[in-house]
């Protein structure tokens, strides 16, 4: 396994000149001399003594002959003082950076584990920068703009007005990438999707600690990436349906943990999987209901309603008593979660959502 959390940060590196000048001195060797048995300018000497002048390795090679010091010690040692000038060059635009880090949800992202702990000063903040550059896996805030702000132009969003705040949902959007890409999937097939759509709807029926693996099993046989993020303040995101190369990745937060609203933004999210072009990134919103208007959404909507609840079924639920005893009988008929009828029932108007048939949902707390 390759670790890809190194650190190298040493409070001071001295040039490689520094270790020359010591071993020149231990040997009585004059910047005249050195120069001379180098064939090189006094001058470049002098460069390299005071850090301003790369050993090459051709250089590195003629200090072996002369000082009997091997040339990869003198690479090494150049490379490493390089590489802290590269770092303190860095650390100077760190201030200026600070804005970026302020535009994204700091303590959520703390508490997700994304961000390491402490207080948010200004000089914890500078710290955060390097932090939220290797999570999202790029170079620089131009370079999160490049990659992660342009994705503007692919989102689809359900609720245009609440979800606006790009830096919020660009780092809900990198946590699922992440998740996903811990999850081995077999190649996509929308045949194998469609054709599974009946074995995920039975999992309704499961108790919620079964769910999460049965139906991270079943879309992975179907090529499709499933991972559970929770939201983020500023999101106002429910579900996404996207792909990562040649595989689509359904990302849910469980916002409000009811189990109608879990499985609707599921089927939801499969509907654009199978029915809508792969460029797009689908941002849906449970708390939207009749406000939209975008015809894909109201196609995703449909497509999950049907896959839910079929049509025929759904004119008896029109007529259905709303009784307890009703539902249940209703839900056990159809084998479907009543907490599921409950809320078809809600969403048409008939039952609020103060009323005590309420108590037949189920929360959820589902480890993918």
């Amino acid at each position: 396994m390759i670790e890809t959390d190194l650190h190298y940060a040493p409070e001071e590196v001295t040039p490689p000149g520094a270790t020359l000048g010591d071993l020149m001195e231990e040997r009585g060797l004059s910047q005249a001399e050195l120069s001379r048995r180098l064939k090189r300018p006094p001058q470049a000497i002098n460069e390299i003594i005071a850090g301003k002048k790369e050993i090459t390795e051709d250089t590195a090679l003629e200090l072996e002959r002369v000082l009997q010091v091997p040339a990869h010690f003198w690479l090494a040692r150049d490379a490493r003082y390089r590489e802290y000038l590269a770092r303190l060059r860095d650390g100077e635009l760190r201030e200026a950076q600070v804005p970026w880090v302020e535009t994204f949800p700091l303590k959520a992202l703390q508490a997700a584990g994304v961000l390491p702990a402490g207080r948010l000063t200004p000089a914890f903040k500078q710290q955060l920068v390097d932090h939220l550059l290797r999570f999202f896996g790029v170079a620089s805030p131009q370079g999160w703009a490049a990659q992660y702000g342009s994705m503007q132009a692919q989102f689809r969003r359900a609720s245009p007005e609440r979800q606006t705040d790009t830096a919020a949902i660009t780092a809900w959007l990198r946590m699922g990438e992440l998740a996903a890409a811990k999850q081995g999937v077999n190649d996509h097939s929308a045949q194998a999707l469609q054709a599974a759509l009946p074995q995920l709807r039975a999992l309704t029926l499961l108790e919620a600690p079964l769910i999460g693996p049965e139906l991270t099993r079943l879309c992975a046989a179907a090529g499709v990436y499933l991972v559970l993020v929770p939201p983020l303040p500023g999101t106002h995101v429910s579900g996404v349906a996207r792909w990562l190369g040649s595989k689509p990745l359904i990302q849910l937060s469980l916002l409000g943990k009811w189990n109608d609203g879990f499985w609707f933004s599921f089927f939801h999210e499969v509907a654009h999987i199978l029915k809508h072009p792969q460029r797009k990134v689908y941002l849906d919103d449970a708390a939207s209901g009749d406000t939209i208007t975008a015809p894909e959404e109201l196609e995703a909507n449909r497509f999950a309603t049907e896959v839910l609840i079929s049509p025929a079924q759904q004119r008896r639920l029109g007529e259905l008593a709303l009784t307890a005893h009703a539902v249940k009988a209703f839900a056990r008929e159809i084998e479907l979660h009543p907490g599921i009828v409950v809320g078809q029932l809600q969403h048409r108007g008939r039952v609020s959502y103060a009323h005590p048939l309420t108590k037949l949902k189920a929360r959820y707390e589902i480890a993918l």
